[in-house]
């Protein structure tokens, strides 16, 4: 199992909370680049979030 398998295993069913810290970290280095590389940052933000997304989509709704 490869380190991404075992990723998308532990985010499985919290995918918002997962966005939720793509955007802290984000900001995070942003702050400590003073938006040096904010471009750069949004980007890979945005790409990581479409992931999650398609993650979810790909697996269906979490199951109680």
């Amino acid at each position: 199992m490869s380190m991404m398998d075992k990723l998308k295993a532990i985010l499985k069913g919290h995918e918002e909370q997962a966005g939720q810290g793509v955007d802290k970290a984000g900001d995070f280095v942003d702050e400590k680049t003073q938006g040096k590389y904010s471009g750069q940052v949004d980007t890979a933000q945005e790409k990581l979030k479409e992931q999650l997304a398609r993650d979810r989509e790909q697996d269906g709704p979490p199951q109680p």
